[in-house]
């Protein structure tokens, strides 16, 4: 069992390890549209990417409605496993929708030995989700 400090500092030393292995700006946060956010996301049981669609229902639903409309392409030319969940819970609580992918495979941010993995997962998953997000964002953000 970890301390919080010693989580914490495994956790940090992921996501300098990560930066460093895969140097790249990553889109996340900087989608230009208000509650639309990009996200990697590794704990002590799972990782996955995901696109979270955060923002009040009005513009949630809107958004929501033109991502399903390409998720033929997104599943087709890009990650077909890819989930599309309209009513996601947050474990605080929070109701947001989701599209994800998670990695199918038993990992922890608290082992090492798994760290790889999830980097190139990571790497190679949010670079096509972002390539999706680029190529349609013209209809999406409209």
């Amino acid at each position: 069992m970890f301390s919080k400090e010693e989580s914490r500092l495994l956790r940090q030393e992921f996501w300098i390890s990560f930066g460093k292995s895969f140097p790249r700006k990553w889109l996340l946060y900087d989608t230009k549209i208000k509650g639309f956010s990009f996200k990697f996301y590794f704990d002590t049981k799972s990782a996955l990417i995901a696109l979270d669609i955060e923002d009040d229902l009005e513009n949630r639903i809107k958004y929501w409605e033109k991502l399903t409309s390409l998720k033929g392409i997104l599943k087709n030319d890009y990650l077909p496993e890819i989930i599309f969940e309209e009513e996601y819970l947050l474990e605080n609580g929070k109701e947001i929708s989701r599209i994800y992918l998670p990695l199918d495979q038993k990992v922890s941010i608290h082992n090492k030995n798994t760290w790889q993995d999830v980097m190139v997962f990571f790497n190679e998953n949010m670079d096509l989700l972002e390539g999706f997000f680029h190529e349609y964002s013209d209809i999406i953000k409209d």
